[in-house]
């Protein structure tokens, strides 16, 4: 044992002497500790449990990599967060997931009521003028969208509270608390995966249902049309809520190196990948309701739906998990 002691006291060296760097040596320590006895107890010699043990734990840069530790910025002592501190940031994020979801659910669900209401007063359910119909419902998307934007400015007033922790990452956990916070985040993966793939499948799924409207009755396209943004709202909730969620705890993971490494991209890539799915459905829409159900008249509505969709699940996200300026 006293070599592997000798090797780790060897490998902290010439690191920083915080209380991180020393929690994550004694931690290191028992779990070689532990090897090395399960080795010696499996019949290994005294030289092959220690070559093993010191083989196996790598050296002192995966180890920092793996537990986020840079050693590149600044060497001050950082604000250690509580156990209770992380809870409270976890609920923020699930709250303000909550609030961002419900103001892009509202636009998209008042598109639908403007479209809704216009194939209402087409189909002669309602004795007014499609101009008047028009104008209540562009009223009524106004104000789902006042509304929306009054729960993204408290939602990002909220968040200003923890924007060291979001944007900053000026923080750090001790390793006991990682390992929570990373249990936490394994035990949520698997909701957060299916959650994906079933957003996913609302949005393609989505349009399958203006078309067969249509089969049935053209008359009902804007029907259809309003049932595939519902579809596309319940979507567009999932993935803003259970995104954020996911994010907080990646948040608090990620030291500030890594996120300088990541954020440029993350952004980008995750609206691109939207986008790669809704323009093209939009297109889809847009040719086959025209090609095959001609419904040339109507369904040029299909670009500023998608356009409006597009810019509020930009605009959520946005506020949500990327710094401005």
């Amino acid at each position: 044992m006293d070599t592997i002691i000798n090797y780790l006291d060897n490998m902290f060296s010439s690191l920083p002497k915080s209380p991180e760097m020393r929690q994550l040596r004694d931690e290191l320590l028992a779990n070689m500790e532990d090897k090395y006895h399960e080795l010696k107890q499996g019949g290994k010699t005294e030289n092959e449990a220690v070559g093993i043990v010191i083989s196996e734990f790598g050296n002192i840069d995966e180890i920092i990599e793996e537990f986020g530790i840079s050693l590149e910025e600044d060497r001050r002592s950082k604000p250690l967060l509580t156990e209770a501190e992380v809870e409270e940031y976890l609920n923020t994020n699930r709250t303000t997931g909550k609030l961002i979801g419900i103001g892009a659910t509202l636009c998209i669900l008042g598109a639908a009521m403007l479209v809704l209401l216009l194939g209402i007063i087409e189909n002669g359910f309602i004795n007014i003028s499609t101009e008047t119909g028009t104008y209540v419902g562009l009223i009524f998307l106004l104000l789902c969208v006042a509304i929306a934007v009054g729960l993204f400015i408290y939602a990002a007033m909220k968040l200003e509270k923890y924007k060291s922790i979001s944007f900053e990452g000026d923080f750090d956990l001790s390793i006991g608390l990682k390992d929570k916070v990373r249990a936490k985040k394994d035990a949520f993966q698997p909701t957060y995966m299916a959650v994906m793939i079933i957003g996913v499948v609302l949005i393609i799924f989505s349009p399958a249902v203006l078309f067969t409207m249509i089969a049935f009755n053209e008359q009902a396209a804007n029907f259809g049309v309003c049932i595939m943004l519902v579809l596309v709202s319940i979507a567009v909730y999932l993935f803003v809520y259970f995104g954020n969620v996911y994010a907080a705890y990646e948040k608090l993971l990620k030291g500030k190196s890594q996120r300088k490494k990541a954020k440029e991209e993350e952004g980008d890539r995750i609206i691109g990948a939207v986008a790669s799915i809704i323009w093209p459905l939009a297109v889809i829409v847009f040719l086959i309701s025209g090609l095959v159900y001609g419904q040339w008249q109507i369904n040029w509505i299909v670009f500023p739906v998608t356009g409006l969709l597009f810019a509020m699940f930009s605009g959520a996200y946005s506020i949500l998990v990327r710094k401005e300026g």
